[in-house]
C-alpha cells in the first residue's frame, strides 16, 4: 500500500462501537496493518504507481486499465469536431484514439488519478463510514464537491446498501412515501454473510466470499459528484448484464460496447432505442461461469444515463439527487429478484379474472359496435373475461363522465350489467389529464366539469414554478391540469371521482387503467409549448432521451408538486398515481382486490399496479422484442405483464395476428389491443382457421390457469418470477444467457413460439434436463441441444420439464365458469423419476386471503417408495380453510415418462379399475382418469411396473 494512502488510513479517527478493552485496540491496529479488519479490508486498487498526485497524463489502454469516457460536451448537443485530441487534454483528460479505431468506444479519458480518494474510516455497528476527498479538478458539467461522504450499510447476509451523498448539505432523494426500503431489525452475520468489503484508494469494492470475485468495485477514476451532474463507474465480474429500463432492447444480453441507454419517464411507442415510460435503473449481472448472480439497483428518480463498457463496467450518470445504490448477493438469478423485491415491494395479486382473454381497442366508435366485437367473439366461442373501454367511452374525451348519446355509449351502464350476468368484467381507462376547455363541458350537467372546479377548490394539481395556479398542459380533451397525487389531500379527490364515476353514472368498472402517466403533454413543457430558462429545464448535462429538451413530451421541470419539483419527481408521476388509484379501490371496493393496470411506472409501482408494455406496433419484429422486455419486468418485480397482442399501430396481417395470438397467450396479461383506424383484430374478426387455432390456444391457457395462479401468488409472496428467463434455471450452461426467443412459465414450462413470418421449422434449445412435449406427452430425444421442430400455422411449442407437476382444469369461455371444473395434474418425472408441484387456490378476487388464512394449498410429490418397488404420488393438504373448494375434485392424472406399462394402480390403497387407466406405448404416458379425488383430502397414487 502506497505511504499516502496508509497515512490518510491510519490517521483518521477509526471507530467502533463494540471495542472490548485495549486488547481489542491492538487487534484493530494489528487488522489495520494487516490490510484486514473482521472482514473489511484494505487494499490497493491496481496498478497504484499510474494514481499519481503530481496528475501526469498517462494515457489509459484498454489491456492494463478500467477506462472512463471524459466528456467534453454535452453530448446532446455534440460536435463531433470538437473531440479532438488538443480539446481533450486541454480539459484535463487522456486521449486515445486506436480505442475508437478499434471499435465503437470513445477516444477521451479520465486519467487514472481523477476522481476521490479515500481520506477517512470510521465503523460502527453494522457498516462503515468514509470521508472521500477530491482529488484533481476536471470540470465539464459543474464544480464537484470537495468532499463527499460514503456510508456503508450491512442490511442482510444477502443485501447492503452504499450511499455516496454530500455530507454538509441535504439534497434531494427519493422520498419514503414513494420507496421506503427499510433497513432489516435483524443484522448481518460475518460468518454467514456472502459478501465482503474492501476499501480501495478510491472508495470500495464488494467480495463474493464464496469464489473471492470482485462484483462491485468503485476503483475506476472518474468519479464526480456536481450539483447537476453525478457519475460513478461500477466495475463487474462479467459482462453477462441483463436489466435497466424502460427501453426496447432488442436482446435480454446486454450489448456491452460502449452502449449508452437514457433512462427518465417518456410517452413514446417502444420502437427505437429511446427511454420508454418507466424508470427501472435495476440490472442483473451473472457472474463468471454463471456460478452466482448479483443484482444492484440505483434509488434515484432523475434522468440518468447508463453506458454499458467491454471493460466489462457500467458508468452511471446522473443529473441530480444521490448515489443511494443497493446491492443484492443471490446467489441465483431467482434468489436476486427475490431479494430486490423483498426490498422495494413484492408483487401485487392480481384477481383470478384477470388472467382470463382480454379485448380492447382505442375507438370502436359506439357501444354499438362493442357489442358486436362481444357477441360474435362470444359465438366463436372465443374465451374473453375482459372487455375495456378507452377515452372514446368518455364525454369529449373527459375523465369520470361518459358519451351518454344515440351514437355514442348510450346504455352503457346496461351493457356492463349484461357482462356480468355472463361472467365478464369491464375495465375503463383514466388518463390523469382533468380537462380545462369549458367549450367542452356542454352537454355536462348544469354545464359543468366537477373533477375540474373540485381540483381548482382543492388545490390538489401541480403548481407552476412560481407556485401559484396549475401548470396546463394539453393532451386528448384539450388543455389539462394535472392532479397531484403527492399531495394528502388527492387520494380523497381521486376518490370522489372514481366513486362518482361508479355511483352516479352507474358504470360499474372492475378496474381501472391508467394511462399517459409520464404525464404525458402534447405540447413541450405547457400549454404555451416553453419552459423559463433556468438550470432545471436546460440542464448543464443532457442524458440520451427522447426530445431536443428534458421537458418535450411532459411538463416544465420547476413545476412544482408536494414532493419536489418535476426535475426531480418527474419519473414518480404514475408511482404516485398508481399507490392513489389503489388506496382508492380498496377504500371503494374493501372486500375486493385492486386491479390498477399503469403504462408507466418507478421501482416499487409492481406493489400497487400491473403493466402492459405500450403502443406497439403490428410488425413482426415486435414479437422478439416482446419477450425480452417481458422477462426484463419480470426481474423488475412485475409478475403480471403483457404487450398488446397482434400490435397496437398499423395494420395487422392474418399470419401475424395468429403467431401473436399464440405467444400472447402466454403472456400473463394477455390483452389484444389496437389502434383508431385500423382493421379489427379480435379473433372473431378473421377466418374460421384463425378463430379455431387462437380457441384453441386460449383454451390450452385457460386450461393451465390454476398452475399459472399458483406462479402468481409465489412471486406476490415470496418474490418469484412468473415470466422467467431459461438462464434463471440454467445459469451455468452458457447457451441459455442469451436465449430470449423462448421463455419459461415458473421453472416447468418452456414456452418456444414462432416469431417470424412463414416459418413452420423452429430451432429449440432443450437445457440439460427430461422435457417433455406438452400436448403428447412424449419426451424429446435431445437435452443441452437445440432440435429443429416443425410447428405449423396452428401449433406454439411447450414442453414441460421432469421433475415437476403443473396443476390444470378444464376450460370454459370464462373463468367465473372454468373455475367450476375438474381439475388434473400433468406429472413430469425427471432422472429419478421424482417430480413435485403446489396449487394455491383462494376465491380469486378477495384482498390478501393469504395474510388471512382464507386459502387452500397442496403440495404434490412423486417419487420412487423407499423399496423401489413402485413409484408414489401423494397430493398433500398444506393448508385448507376454503370451503368452496370442497366442490372441486381432481379427475385426471397424466404421468409423462413411465417407461413401461404399470402392473397395477392404487389410489389411497385401493386397486382402481382397468377402465380408469390408459397407457400410451409411443408416448410413455400413463393417464388415469374419472378419480374423483376431491380437492381438500390427502391423496396417494400408487403405480407399480415390471422395470421395478
Amino acid at each position: 500500500m502506497p505511504d499516502r494512502i496508509y497515512e490518510s488510513i491510519s490517521n483518521s479517527n477509526i471507530n467502533r462501537r463494540k471495542l472490548y478493552g485495549a486488547l481489542i485496540v491492538v487487534i484493530l491496529v494489528a487488522g489495520i496493518a494487516a490490510g484486514v479488519i473482521l472482514g473489511i479490508q484494505f487494499s490497493d486498487s491496481g496498478d497504484n504507481t499510474n494514481i499519481k498526485p503530481e496528475m501526469n497524463h498517462t494515457i489509459p489502454t484498454p489491456d492494463k486499465h478500467k477506462l472512463v469516457e471524459c466528456l467534453m460536451q454535452n453530448p446532446k448537443t455534440e460536435n463531433k469536431a470538437w473531440n479532438s485530441q488538443e480539446n481533450c487534454t486541454k480539459v484535463g483528460c487522456s486521449w486515445n484514439a486506436s480505442i475508437t479505431q478499434n471499435g465503437d468506444g470513445p477516444s477521451c479519458f479520465y486519467p487514472l488519478w481523477f476522481g476521490y480518494l479515500v481520506s477517512n474510516v470510521s465503523y460502527h455497528g453494522n457498516g462503515i463510514d468514509i470521508t472521500l476527498k477530491k482529488n484533481g479538478t476536471i470540470t465539464t458539467f459543474g464544480e464537484s464537491l470537495e468532499t463527499i461522504q460514503l456510508s456503508v450499510e450491512y442490511h442482510t447476509n444477502t443485501r447492503l446498501r452504499l450511499k455516496f451523498f454530500d455530507p454538509n448539505k441535504k439534497r434531494y432523494e427519493v422520498p419514503p412515501e414513494a420507496l421506503d426500503i427499510k433497513k432489516p431489525l435483524s443484522s448481518m452475520d460475518e460468518l454467514t454473510s456472502l459478501y465482503k468489503v474492501n476499501i480501495t484508494q478510491f472508495g470500495i469494492q464488494i467480495i463474493r466470499k464464496s469464489t473471492n470475485s470482485v462484483i462491485f468495485d468503485t476503483s475506476s477514476p472518474g468519479l464526480t459528484f456536481a450539483d447537476q451532474f453525478l457519475q460513478i463507474t461500477i466495475n463487474l465480474n462479467s459482462s453477462n448484464v441483463y436489466g435497466f429500463g424502460e427501453h426496447n432492447h432488442r436482446r435480454l444480453l446486454h450489448d456491452m460496447n460502449w452502449k449508452r441507454w437514457g433512462i427518465f419517464t417518456r410517452d413514446v411507442a417502444p420502437v427505437d432505442e429511446w427511454n420508454l415510460y418507466g424508470q427501472q435503473p435495476f440490472y442483473m449481472n451473472l457472474e463468471e461461469g454463471g456460478e452466482a448472480a448479483n443484482g444492484v439497483f440505483l434509488k434515484n428518480s432523475n434522468a440518468m444515463d447508463v453506458i454499458l463498457q467491454p471493460n466489462p463496467a457500467i458508468t452511471f450518470r446522473v443529473i441530480g439527487g444521490v448515489l443511494d445504490f443497493y446491492v443484492f448477493l443471490g446467489p441465483t438469478p431467482e434468489n436476486v429478484v427475490q431479494q430486490y423485491t423483498e426490498a422495494v415491494g413484492r408483487p401485487v395479486m392480481p384477481p383470478y379474472w384477470s388472467l382470463g382473454f382480454q379485448l380492447s381497442r382505442w375507438n370502436y366508435e359506439s357501444l354499438e359496435n362493442v357489442t358486436k366485437v362481444v357477441n360474435r367473439n362470444m359465438e366463436a366461442a372465443i374465451p374473453q373475461d375482459v372487455q375495456y373501454g378507452d377515452i372514446d367511452y368518455m364525454h369529449n374525451k373527459l375523465i369520470f363522465t361518459y358519451n351518454n348519446t344515440e351514437r355514442g355509449y348510450k346504455g352503457l351502464p346496461e351493457f356492463i350489467e349484461r357482462l356480468h350476468e355472463n361472467g365478464q368484467k369491464y375495465i375503463v381507462i383514466l388518463d390523469p389529464g382533468i380537462g380545462t376547455n369549458k367549450s367542452l363541458y356542454t352537454g355536462l350537467p348544469n354545464g359543468t366539469y366537477g373533477p375540474e372546479t373540485d381540483a381548482i377548490a382543492k388545490e390538489v394539481y401541480v403548481r407552476n414554478p412560481n407556485g401559484t395556479g396549475p401548470l396546463e398542459g394539453e393532451v386528448w380533451p384539450g388543455t389539462v391540469l394535472y392532479p397531484d397525487f403527492t399531495n394528502p389531500n388527492s387520494t380523497a379527490y381521486w376518490k370522489t371521482w372514481c366513486s362518482y364515476l361508479y355511483n352516479d353514472l352507474k358504470i360499474k368498472y372492475d378496474a381501472l387503467w391508467i394511462d399517459m402517466n409520464e404525464p404525458s403533454n402534447f405540447k413541450p413543457g405547457s400549454s404555451s409549448g416553453t419552459c423559463s430558462k433556468n438550470k432545471y429545464n436546460y440542464p448543464p448535462y443532457m442524458p440520451r432521451i427522447l426530445g431536443d429538451q428534458i421537458y418535450d413530451k411532459t411538463l416544465c421541470m420547476d413545476s412544482i408538486q408536494n414532493w419536489g419539483i418535476q426535475y426531480n419527481v418527474h419519473s414518480l408521476y404514475a408511482h404516485s398515481q398508481s399507490q392513489v388509484t389503489f388506496k382508492v379501490l380498496r377504500e371503494l371496493f374493501p372486500d375486493k382486490r385492486p386491479f390498477v393496470l399503469t403504462r408507466s411506472s418507478f421501482a416499487g409501482t409492481n406493489k400497487y399496479a400491473v403493466h402492459w408494455l405500450g403502443d406497439n406496433q403490428s410488425q413482426w419484429r415486435q414479437l422478439p422484442w416482446s419477450i425480452t422486455a417481458l422477462l426484463e419486468f419480470s426481474m423488475f418485480g412485475f409478475s403480471y405483464v403483457g404487450a398488446d397482442i397482434c400490435g397496437f399501430w398499423f395494420e395487422t396481417t392474418d399470419e401475424l395476428c395468429q403467431r401473436w395470438m399464440q405467444l400472447g397467450a402466454f403472456y400473463p396479461f394477455a390483452r389484444n389491443h389496437n389502434a383508431i383506424g385500423f382493421r379489427d383484430q379480435d379473433p372473431a374478426a378473421f377466418n374460421a382457421f384463425i378463430q379455431r387455432t387462437s380457441r384453441d390456444v386460449l383454451i390450452t391457457r385457460y386450461t393451465l390457469l390454476p398452475f399459472l395462479y399458483t406462479l402468481l401468488h409465489e412471486a406476490h409472496i415470496w418474490g418469484s418470477t412468473v415470466s422467467r428467463p431459461v438462464f434463471h434455471e440454467f445459469p451455468q450452461d452458457e447457451k441459455t444467457w442469451s436465449i430470449d426467443r423462448q421463455f419459461l412459465w415458473g421453472a416447468a414450462l418452456l414456452i418456444s413460439p414462432v416469431l417470424e413470418k412463414d416459418q413452420t421449422n423452429l430451432d429449440v434449445y432443450f437445457p440439460d434436463a427430461r422435457w417433455y412435449n406438452f400436448y403428447t406427452g412424449k419426451e424429446e430425444e435431445r437435452r443441452k441441444k437445440a432440435a429443429s421442430l416443425f410447428t405449423p400455422l396452428d401449433k406454439i411449442n411447450l414442453h414441460v420439464r421432469g421433475g415437476h407437476i403443473i396443476p390444470w382444469q378444464i376450460a370454459a369461455n370464462t373463468t367465473q365458469y372454468s373455475r367450476k371444473n375438474s381439475m388434473g395434474l400433468y406429472v413430469a418425472l425427471d432422472d429419478d423419476l421424482q417430480a413435485k408441484g403446489s396449487l394455491f387456490w383462494d376465491d380469486g378476487e378477495s384482498f390478501e386471503t393469504y395474510k388471512v388464512g382464507s386459502y387452500l394449498a397442496l403440495n404434490f410429490t412423486a417419487g420412487p417408495t423407499k423399496s423401489y418397488t413402485s413409484v408414489q404420488l401423494s397430493l398433500d393438504l398444506i393448508h385448507s380453510n376454503y370451503t368452496e373448494a370442497n366442490r372441486l375434485h381432481f379427475n385426471q392424472v397424466d404421468v409423462f415418462g413411465v417407461t413401461q406399462r404399470p402392473k397395477s394402480v392404487l389410489l389411497n390403497g385401493k386397486i382402481i379399475s382397468k377402465e380408469q387407466i390408459l397407457y400410451d406405448t409411443t408416448n410413455k404416458v400413463l393417464q388415469m382418469a374419472n378419480l374423483n379425488m376431491t380437492i381438500t383430502n390427502q391423496h396417494v397414487i400408487e403405480w407399480t411396473t415390471s422395470m421395478f
